[in-house]
Formats: structure tokens, sequence, C-alpha cells
């Protein structure tokens, strides 16, 4: 049982909003590297923390399906309101880099990587 739940929940909360905002703001940072698909990385990237991080605080497979749901509607909505606003443009390719890191983390999560949050209290307070 995670003894700092509320913090972590604090957390996950935290970067479904930064993901909100970068996802909406007009013109976000931009990261040069030379990467073609670096936009689609960063999607992938986003979902599969998100998910990550919440299959760590949620251990019910029946929770863990609801965030994973969440997260790929969570993803369609964004870029639905991106359409919207104009500024930046709807693209079914980012849906598919959100839902694959959503996927990866999900299935990465059903096994021994499913406890590193507490593990993490765990050696914390030890």
């Amino acid at each position: 049982m995670l003894i700092y739940k509320k913090l972590w929940l604090t957390i996950g909360w935290v970067m479904i909003a930064l993901v909100f905002y970068f996802s909406l703001t007009p013109s976000p940072p931009e990261i040069e590297l030379g990467f073609e698909y670096l936009d689609k990385a960063e999607h992938f990237l986003a979902y599969f923390i998100l998910v990550f991080w919440f299959a760590q605080i949620y251990k019910t497979h029946k929770t863990r399906l609801i965030y994973v749901m969440f997260f790929i509607a969570m993803g369609v909505l964004i870029e639905i309101l991106q359409d919207m606003g104009k500024a930046r443009f709807f693209e079914y390719s980012d849906m598919l880099a959100n839902t694959t890191g959503v996927a990866f983390a999900w299935l990465l999560t059903t096994g021994k990587l499913n406890n590193l949050l507490l593990t993490f209290e765990n050696k914390l307070l030890n």
C-alpha cells in the first residue's frame, strides 16, 4: 500500500494538466534534435509516462483499464480541441502515437514493472 498516494496522485494530475497545456497552447516550446518524427515520439512518451505513472498507483485490472480508456479518449479529445482552436492541427498520427504509448505502458506494467513507486517508498522509508 502506497503511503504517499495523495502526493503521487497530485503529481499525476499535474502531468495531465501539463499535457493539456502543451497540447493546446498556440506556440508550445519546440525541441530541435534533427529527428524527423520527434513530435510523434513526444506524443508516445507523454502518454506512456501517464499510463505508467497511474499504473503504479492503481493495481486492479479494472481501474487500470479505466485509466487506459481515459487516456486514449484524452488523446482524441485533445486532437479535436486542437482542430477547433485552429492554432494547432488535428492529426490521426498523433492519436496513434498517443494510443501506442498507452498500450506499451499498460503492457509493461502488467509484469515486474508494476511496483516501482512502492519499491521507491520502501527504500525511502528504510
